[in-house]
């Protein structure tokens, strides 16, 4: 059997299996069906691929056999909706197209996304402020109380989070970023805009991140302001039986998408209070159709999501201190406030180079071991028969790495001696015992100095012994407990901090940056919702910081005002430029990046060195692995193209897709359908088929010419309303005026809920066994898109790649000079792999005479 959506099924594939005497239908189409149930759900038993983490981003990645049985289940979609006599119809008892409700709709999607936002942070923040006041004020007591208490404290809250996602909503699981890419891209993932999946999506998220777990919250906010504006968008909701008449005209695949964009730009302005980022981020990662009017509209939403969430924080600070409502302090709204006033010198990029390498080369190997993780979890859930225990063990793992992690915040300080603040203006050290320390309001970056926010752990408050006489400083902290014993966010900041050149030992930050890399590392694939921002930046400030501290050690320390040229040798700026090179080791972003950077922290003096350390870090980690997110992609064998593809022979030489033709990666023999078609035919062809859409054709002197197309989906539709079938294969003239039109429109056959297969096709085997339908037919002019995309067999492939991923189609059929049907091009033929196996040992040539095959019939 010739699958005509990519790849070719075997025959024990077929969509009719009998089964224990019965028919079961085992079919890949567009919506939820029987027997179709992804990877990216949740469910991995009996699927296992042999590890494939060490892929260059310029190689493809190669599937295996169960990877593209996987593939086959998830089906496309259009980027525009389907030009058709029902849609014409429909467009036209929609209000007149103005741009002013689009204007309202982003504006209501970046109001929605900023209070989410909003309430999420305001919650992690009070769940972790709750666990660590107490679990300070239970170091008093003793190491094991504190212990307890974390352990116990931290697992009240991930039990249900990750039961929520196991048990109830897997779909929900993780960041959420990759599988709003595909869809973006054009692949329909299920349940990922569902508002189920947005309810656990919060509030796992809430619990996980306030447990205390590796992990941050803003990828999550992303795929929550995806989730927002797709549903805000359609206003209306099948889940809560919701749909009211307003903003109709949005509900189409094309507005869709567009507004899905918009709010998961809006989901990184309100997680990170940076809207030029977001637009970036939206367009450069999640989104691959843009246009300039969808800038300015996602801007505009951006910006309406950061003024959201900056609003709501001034308006409960002015909760706590009267009179602060409406004041946008840089401490609240700014995620890591940087004051460096630092001059950048030449020669910082050297350190920013070395930073870059390293970023590359650890990010490449946090996404190597990521999917090892992942690959070695999905090979022990398949071994195992039993669904219940393997729910109970992908509720065990997070539990497992919390313990870990408590067990190495709470104790592992205490291997390390307490440290002596250093010049603080804020301590009661006398004026006359500070030597050269200043106060904050002289100079507030006249190193060295010790934050006030460090932790003190179990060190004593008073004056410190040490060396026979008391120390200068009447205060100490713990250096581990300043960056484990306080959330992520928290450690970063201190991370970032300058002027604070002797706050960390580089012994304590390489202990640090192990525990955290491995556990972080591991944590990224468990089930519970959550992010890798904060972990990403986190880890990137820790080595940043040991190069810093390492040329401190090698140079001394340098005071700004005194040494200006010097000044910029600071651990703190090197943090920040670390943070830049792991973040873009691991996403491979740039321009986004960059901008993000630079919004979180209000640094804009070292600009130029995060640039350089991007790049760097881009180049190198591309030498290594593929991005962390399109390896995900692959991971869960969603279908993606990317925008550029890159494919070679098996001899390793690079082909230039010029040199070939459309003919030379087509599926073909192809399966077509008439104008008007007999029931009996359409209820066969969608039982013995798997094909997602049909190519209509109409009888000319010239043989079938190519009339139009229409999708499995269309048809499975049309098939339950028996009202508009006829007796007689005749064609109405004004297919405009057709009863069928106001009987069946538009809105009715692209529903967006989930079809039940097994309703659905049982109805059509009756249909098909019913000999009085053997002489019904059906007219399809009504419903067939008119603007179905043809390109003649002789066309470049390389252009025709371009035209398919630019437009955002689904089916591509393929004719000859005559206008006959002769192959057809599906996403899945596009993809790296399949053109590395159809253009292998293919002959160059673009002109090839092809003879039309010959079509089959019913």
């Amino acid at each position: 059997m010739v699958e005509q959506t990519g790849i070719a099924v075997p025959n024990s594939a077929s969509n009719v299996i009998l089964e224990n005497g019965r028919e079961k239908i085992f079919h890949y189409a567009d919506y939820d069906v029987t027997d179709d149930t992804h990877l990216a759900d949740g469910d991995d038993s009996g699927f296992f691929s042999v590890g494939r983490e060490y892929e260059s981003a310029y190689v493809n990645h190669k599937y295996n056999e169960k990877e593209r049985e996987e593939l086959l289940k998830y089906d496309s979609l259009d980027y525009l909706p389907p030009w058709s006599v029902a849609y014409k119809s429909w467009i036209r008892k929609q209000p007149k197209r103005l741009d002013w409700d689009r204007w309202i709709m982003m504006g209501l999607i970046g109001f929605s996304v900023g209070i989410v936002g909003f309430l999420l942070h305001q919650f992690i923040d009070l769940i972790s402020d709750t666990k660590w006041s107490y679990s300070t004020k239970y170091l008093q007591q003793g190491l094991g109380v504190a212990w307890i208490f974390s352990l116990g404290y931290s697992l009240i809250f991930l039990i249900p989070a990750t039961a929520l996602v196991v048990w109830y909503r897997p779909s929900a699981g993780g960041s959420g970023i990759p599988e709003l890419i595909g869809f973006l891209n054009g692949t329909i993932i299920r349940h990922i805009f569902n508002i189920r999946t947005m309810v656990v999506k919060f509030v796992s998220c809430v619990f996980s991140v306030g447990s205390g777990m590796p992990v941050g919250p803003e990828g999550p906010m992303i795929h929550l302001g995806g989730l927002i504006g797709a549903g805000l968008s359609q206003f209306k909701s099948d889940s809560l039986g919701i749909n009211p008449n307003y903003f109709q005209r949005f509900r189409n695949s094309e507005d869709r998408r567009n507004f899905i964009s918009a709010g998961a730009a809006a989901g990184v302005s309100s997680a990170f209070g940076a809207p030029v980022g977001g637009l970036l981020f939206s367009m450069e990662e999640v989104s691959s159709f843009w246009n300039m009017k969808l800038s300015w509209q996602t801007f505009f939403c951006c910006m309406i999501s950061t003024f959201t969430t900056d609003l709501f924080n001034s308006a409960f600070k002015g909760f706590q201190y009267q009179g602060y409502f409406g004041l946008f302090r840089a401490e609240t709204n700014i995620m890591f406030q940087v004051d460096s006033n630092l001059e950048t010198n030449i020669l910082t990029f050297i350190p920013t180079a070395v930073l870059g390498i390293l970023g590359g080369v650890l990010g490449a190997l946090f996404t190597f071991l990521n999917l090892k993780i992942a690959r070695m979890r999905r090979k022990i859930l398949s071994e195992i028969q039993s669904e219940n225990i393997k729910k109970f063990l992908r509720m065990l793992e997070p539990c497992v790495i919390l313990i870990l992690t408590v067990t190495v915040s709470v104790l592992l300080p205490a291997a390390f001696g307490c440290t002596d603040y250093q010049c603080n203006g804020n301590s009661d050290v006398p004026l006359n015992d500070r030597k050269e320390c200043l106060t904050v309001e002289q100079d507030a970056f006249r190193p060295p100095r010790t934050e006030d926010t460090v932790k003190r752990y179990t060190c004593p408050e008073g004056a410190v012994w040490n060396s026979g006489e008391y120390s200068v400083n009447n205060k100490s902290y713990n250096q581990a407990a300043t960056l484990f014993f306080v959330t992520g966010e928290q450690a970063i900041k201190h991370l970032f901090s300058n002027g604070t050149h002797k706050e960390f030992d580089v012994t304590v930050l390489i202990v640090v940056l192990v525990f955290y890399y491995l556990l972080a590392c591991w944590a990224a694939g468990t089930a519970i919702s959550s992010g890798l921002v904060v972990p990403m930046l986190f880890i990137g400030g820790l080595y940043g910081r040991i190069i810093g501290q390492a040329m401190v050690d090698w140079f001394g320390v340098h005071v700004p005002i005194e040494e200006p040229y010097w000044a910029w040798i600071d651990p703190g700026a090197m943090a920040l430029i670390g943070a830049a090179s792991f973040f873009g080791g691991v996403s491979r972003l740039t321009m986004s990046l960059t901008v993000i950077m630079v919004e979180i922290t209000n640094d804009i003096s070292f600009l130029l060195p995060i640039m350089s350390a991007v790049m760097i870090s881009k180049w190198v980690g591309d030498f290594i692995t593929h991005p962390l997110y399109h390896s995900l992609l692959e991971f869960k064998c969603i279908p993606f193209l990317d925008s550029e593809p890159v494919v070679y022979s098996e001899g390793k030489k690079l082909l230039n897709l010029e040199l070939f033709s459309a003919a030379d990666v087509m599926t073909t023999p192809v399966e077509v359908v008439k104008p008007c078609e007999n029931i009996g035919r359409v209820c066969d062809l969608l039982l013995r088929t798997t094909h997602g859409g049909f190519p209509v054709v109409k009888d000319t002197s010239s043989g079938k010419v190519m009339h139009g197309i229409i999708t499995r989906l269309e048809l499975c539709m049309l098939m339950q309303n028996q009202e508009i079938f006829q007796d007689s294969p005749e064609i109405a003239e004004d297919v405009f005026k057709k009863e069928e039109v106001s009987k069946l429109d538009y809105q009715t056959i692209h529903v967006d809920r989930l079809i039940k297969s097994k309703a659905v096709y049982s109805k059509i085997r009756k249909l098909r066994e019913d000999q009085c339908m053997s002489s019904k037919y059906i007219d399809l002019n009504s419903y067939l898109n008119r603007s179905c995309v043809t390109l003649p067999h002789t066309f470049s492939l390389h252009r025709t790649y371009i035209i398919f991923r630019t437009l955002g189609l689904r089916h591509l059929p393929v004719v000859d000079e005559q206008n006959h049907v002769v192959g057809i091009i599906t996403r899945k033929d596009l993809m790296g792999f399949r053109l590395e196996e159809k253009l292998h040992n293919k002959p160059i040539s673009s002109n090839r005479h092809l003879n039309t095959p010959k079509e089959t019939e019913a």
